[in-house]
């Protein structure tokens, strides 16, 4: 089998570990994040570890984030660019960041440059390890012999069929960040209510209900795999969760699905939600992708 000439980035966003992009030959550019006055890129934990991150962020730190900009952009693509090879590039969710728009301006900006080689920008209309998931379906396809054409489309025909669900047991970030109030946020603390939330077609998040307690926030967020996952609980697809400093109740969310679904492909992985994410979210978000049918709205 021919290999494809071709290279697959994304952005750090995607929350997968580093032997990830290691094993699958994907490269990420990264993402910043400040904390505390200082600047720091969001590089899977290595610069702070994300125990460190979630304590400080629990003792009050108020993280802010920054895409990446089109100096990065270049710097990370060159090296492929100068060896001959085509670039597909798949980003962030353009719901949630202004990073898809960077990416294409600077694909135009270097297509100038190296007129004989393609550059492709497609749109995750995912965040965390569901856009993990997509770029991780991707590299298979790729290493079974796909052109970047071919990529490309299933990349844009397949993006939605990836579903994300997200829990939260803790809404400090939430106030913090302005998405409730300080009421919802009391009385929300009072019930012991979790958000349950998840990605709409446009690739932004979107509150669905309030669950009070955990356990059944742990029980609905597996509900709703059952009713969209494809092939129902015969699925037998990938399954990523992440999770921001709350890796119990990430593996109580785990192993619940392998109980309900028994095809389902082994280990599930779980993840970090990383440090760029997780400054939006705060700790104790569990988030739940896997494939199913078509995110229409």
């Amino acid at each position: 089998m021919t290999t494809p000439n071709y290279s697959i980035y994304c952005e750090s966003t995607a929350d997968m570990p580093e032997s990830f992009f290691k094993d699958h030959d994907v490269r990420y550019v990264c993402f910043h994040y400040l904390l505390d006055g200082e600047l720091y890129p969001d590089d899977l934990g290595k610069t702070i570890p994300f125990k460190e991150f979630y304590r400080r962020i629990e003792e009050g730190a108020m993280p802010s984030t920054s895409a990446v900009n089109a100096g990065e952009y270049i710097e990370a693509w060159t090296p492929a660019l100068e060896d001959g090879k085509d670039i597909l590039h798949i980003s962030f969710s353009s719901g949630l960041s202004s990073s898809y728009e960077t990416a294409v301006e600077t694909g135009i900006m270097l297509k100038e440059k190296y007129p004989d080689q393609k550059i492709v920008v497609i749109d995750s209309l995912g965040a965390s390890s569901g856009y993990g998931l997509l770029v991780s379906r991707a590299a298979e396809l790729r290493d079974q012999g796909y052109t970047l054409e071919q990529l490309a489309q299933w990349v844009e025909d397949n993006r939605l069929d990836v579903h994300h669900w997200f829990f939260s047991t803790d809404l400090s970030s939430y106030l913090r960040g302005g998405r409730i109030s300080h009421a919802s946020a009391f009385v929300g603390t009072m019930l012991n209510i979790c958000p349950l939330l998840n990605m709409n077609s446009e690739g932004k998040l979107i509150p669905q209900s309030k669950i009070r307690s955990k356990k059944k926030a742990i029980t609905a967020i597996v509900e709703r795999m059952a009713e969209h996952a494809k092939n129902g609980s015969a699925y037998d697809g990938l399954c990523y969760i992440s999770n921001s400093n709350c890796y119990d109740d990430a593996r109580a969310v785990a192993d619940l699905i392998e109980k309900t679904f028994p095809d389902i492909r082994k280990p599930i992985l779980i993840n970090t939600v990383g440090t760029v994410v997780g400054a939006h979210t705060g700790p104790g978000t569990v988030a739940l992708f896997f494939e199913g049918d078509k995110r229409t709205h």
